[in-house]
């Protein structure tokens, strides 16, 4: 049976585990509180949409235009590979174990969200807010967080090697063993950061602010 999509565009459904709407246009809408766990969302149009409180865990989100839209939601383990979050809500969502990689964010808020475990492999996050947000655990490995706003994160045992922190916000951040060898930290801002057991090996740290931090001889930094 197809899609009744005029039912869905009106609010009218919304258990809809699984289901199929690859490349469907679902732009503007309002379907807050909608369940799509595990849906496939390939290239679906969801920009300037409202999906607060949706379950979207497990989707199939790849390609999927995300723009503007409101995703305080559920996005445990979902596939957004090469989306597009320009702009969009995802404060406090769930985005644990996520798979980001050539997702477009600038501009999007993950303050408070929860990403341990998340991939944002070589990510461009050039001045986005992840203040408070869980990073425990994450991949930002080459990502670009120039000048974004990681004060008081969870970065505990997060993959940064190679990342770019240029003027990054960090303070207060829980950086504890985290690998930064071959960060770039030029002026960045580390004061109160907890940098026990942090590898800041080959890591540029020129101009890093780090008045009150755990220092290198009580952390074990070399």
């Amino acid at each position: 049976m197809p899609m009744d999509i005029e039912a869905l565009r009106a609010g009218k459904l919304k258990q809809l585990p699984g289901v199929n709407l690859e490349d469907e246009d679902l732009s503007g809408i309002d379907i807050s509180g909608i369940n799509l766990a595990g849906a496939t969302l390939v290239g679906a149009n969801f920009s300037g949409s409202k999906l607060q409180r949706a379950r979207l865990d497990g989707a199939n989100l790849v390609g999927a235009q995300l723009n503007a839209a409101d995703l305080r939601a559920n996005l445990l383990g979902a596939n957004l590979l090469q989306a597009d979050l320009t702009g969009a809500d995802l404060r406090g969502s769930n985005l644990r174990g996520a798979n980001l990689m050539g997702a477009k964010v600038s501009g999007a808020s993950f303050a408070g969200a929860f990403l341990s475990g998340a991939n944002l492999m070589s990510v461009q996050l050039q001045g986005v807010d992840l203040r408070g947000a869980d990073l425990r655990g994450v991949n930002l490995s080459r990502a670009n967080l120039q000048g974004a706003n990681l004060s008081q994160a969870d970065l505990q045992g997060a993959l940064l090697n190679e990342a770019n922190l240029e003027e990054a916000d960090l303070r207060g951040a829980n950086l504890a063993g985290a690998n930064l060898a071959g960060a770039n930290l030029l002026c960045a801002e580390l004061e109160g950061a907890n940098l026990a057991g942090v590898n800041f090996a080959g890591a540029c740290l020129i101009g890093t602010s780090m008045d009150g931090v755990l220092s290198s001889e009580e952390s074990g930094v070399c």
